[in-house]
């Protein structure tokens, strides 16, 4: 018996929050009373934060979108590693859109 359509589809996070707390990629704040301290990036699957991490290094060198979201952020005083986490949920966000409206890729759009 052959699978249904809807068996097919790859399941899509409609919320980009979600998507980025699933990959490990979602600030998370410990903050205490009132401290409030710098926020930092944690649970979600490893795995998929590190092929993520490796694929925002060189979409952020080899894109033009991706390059220029990189360096706006670096000039605004993030450091080398928080411009590329947020790179990442960038791409995870953008590859995340493509599935749902099944598109393919155009830096026009992003």
């Amino acid at each position: 018996m052959a699978p249904s359509s809807q068996e097919l589809e790859p399941p899509v996070c409609r919320d980009r929050r979600r998507i980025a707390a699933l990959a490990g990629l979602a600030p998370i704040a410990r903050d205490s009373g009132k401290r409030a301290g710098p926020r930092s990036i944690g649970g979600g699957r490893p795995v998929v934060r590190t092929i993520l991490y490796f694929a925002a290094l060189q979409a952020s060198r080899r894109s033009v979108v991706f390059r220029t979201f990189r360096e706006r952020l670096s000039s605004a005083g993030k450091s080398t590693k928080a411009a590329l986490i947020a790179t990442a949920r960038k791409l995870l966000v953008t590859l995340n859109a493509m599935l749902a409206t099944a598109t393919d890729y155009d830096p026009a759009a992003t």
